[in-house]
C-alpha cells in the first residue's frame, strides 16, 4: 500500500511517498475503504508543521472518498463496493484506511470522487460557523476573510442563501472576481485597502454583525475594529498563525462575543454528522451551494498540493487523485 508518510515536522518537503505498512482489514465496526480521492486542508499543514503536534511518523490528510471494500463485524448500513465519504480520520493521503462506519456517510452517485473529497470537511465547517454562533439573515452583514478560499467560497455562498450582506476579503484581483462569483457583495483587496475602514464604510460606520476568520494573527486586531455593537467574531483557523492573547474584559465595550470553532466538536455524535453533511449535500443538489475544486494532483505531488495551498496560491478545494 502507497501513502504519503510524514516522517519529521517541517516544510512540504517533508510529505514523502512511500509503500507503507499492508492494506488494512476489517474490523469490528470498521471497513477498508479503497480511496480515490483525498482532500487537502490547512488542518493538514498544521498537522506537517507540527502546530498542532502528531506522533511521528503518521500519514496526513483528514478527508477522503472511496469505495468499501470488505465490512467488519456488527457494520449493518454499508455493503462492499458503496461508495463513500468521510472526514475526521486521520490518515488519507494513502490507498486504502479502515474507516469507523459510525464516520461514513454514503456518496450520491451524482458526485464524483473528487467532489466526494472536497464537500465533507469544508461544507460542514461553513454549516456549523454560519449555523451555531450567529445565524446571519437580512438586514445583516458578514465579513469573510479568504472569501476565495475552499471554506471562504462556501461561507460566502451560505450568508447569501440566507440573505444577509457579505463583505471577503482577497489577495488578489483574481480572486476578488472569484469570491464575487460566489456572491460576495463587497471584495475588499486587503492588499491594498483597509478592512476595517472599508467595513464601516460599506455600512455606514456600523461595522459587521458577524466575522468569520480563518486567517487569525493578521486579522484579528482589526476583527475587533470591525464588528458592529454586539458583533459577533468566531475564529476557526490560523493560516498567518495564532491570534494574539486577549484581555476579555476588552470586548466589554462593544458587547461584542468572540467564539473559536473546531468541526470536530461539531460533528463528535452520527447525528451531527449526518445532520450537517445532508444540509450540504441538498446545497448542492439544489444548486445554490457549488462547489470549486481548482487543482487535482496525483497523490505523489502532495508537497506541490501543499505548498499552493501555504503560499494563498488556490481557489476553493485541492484535492489529490489517488486511483480512478
Amino acid at each position: 500500500m502507497k501513502a504519503i508518510k510524514i516522517s519529521s515536522f517541517g516544510d512540504a518537503s517533508v510529505l514523502k511517498l512511500a509503500a507503507t505498512e499492508p492494506k488494512p482489514t476489517p474490523g469490528e465496526g470498521h471497513v477498508p475503504v479503497g480511496i480515490r480521492a483525498a482532500g487537502v486542508n490547512f488542518v493538514d499543514i498544521y498537522h506537517r508543521r507540527g502546530t498542532y503536534p502528531l506522533k511521528l511518523p503518521f500519514i496526513p490528510g483528514l478527508e477522503a472518498s472511496g469505495v468499501i471494500e470488505a465490512i467488519g463485524e456488527k457494520v449493518l448500513d454499508f455493503r462492499v463496493g458503496d461508495r463513500v465519504a468521510y472526514t475526521g480520520h486521520l490518515g488519507s493521503y494513502s490507498e486504502y484506511a479502515a474507516i469507523d462506519a459510525e464516520r461514513l456517510i454514503k456518496l450520491p452517485r451524482a458526485l464524483s470522487f473528487e467532489q466526494g473529497a472536497a464537500f465533507l470537511l469544508q461544507g460542514m465547517a461553513a454549516h456549523f460557523l454560519i449555523h451555531d454562533f450567529r445565524k446571519p439573515g437580512p438586514g445583516d452583514t458578514v465579513l469573510v476573510h479568504a472569501a476565495a478560499g475552499g471554506v471562504g467560497l462556501l461561507l460566502v455562498q451560505w450568508a447569501k442563501h440566507l440573505g444577509a450582506t457579505v463583505i471577503g476579503t482577497v489577495s488578489t484581483e483574481e480572486k476578488g472576481a472569484v469570491a464575487g462569483e460566489a456572491g460576495v457583495d463587497h471584495v475588499v483587496l486587503y492588499t491594498k485597502q483597509d478592512f476595517v475602514s472599508e467595513a464601516k464604510r460599506i455600512t455606514g460606520g456600523r461595522g459587521a454583525d458577524l466575522i468569520l476568520d480563518g486567517v487569525a494573527k493578521t486579522t484579528f486586531a482589526g476583527d475587533l475594529e470591525a464588528a458592529a455593537l454586539k458583533g459577533h467574531i468566531v475564529i476557526f483557523g490560523a493560516a498567518s498563525g495564532p491570534a494574539d492573547p486577549l484581555a476579555p474584559n476588552s470586548l466589554m465595550a462593544k458587547s461584542m462575543t468572540l467564539s473559536g470553532g473546531s468541526l470536530p466538536n461539531f460533528t463528535s455524535s452520527r447525528e451531527d454528522l449526518l445532520h450537517r453533511s445532508k444540509d450540504v449535500l441538498s446545497g448542492i443538489k439544489k444548486g445554490w451551494l457549488k462547489l470549486r475544486i481548482d487543482h487535482v494532483l496525483p497523490l505523489a505531488e502532495a508537497e506541490k498540493a501543499h505548498r499552493l495551498l501555504e503560499g494563498r496560491q488556490s481557489m476553493g478545494k485541492i484535492v489529490l487523485k489517488v486511483a480512478d
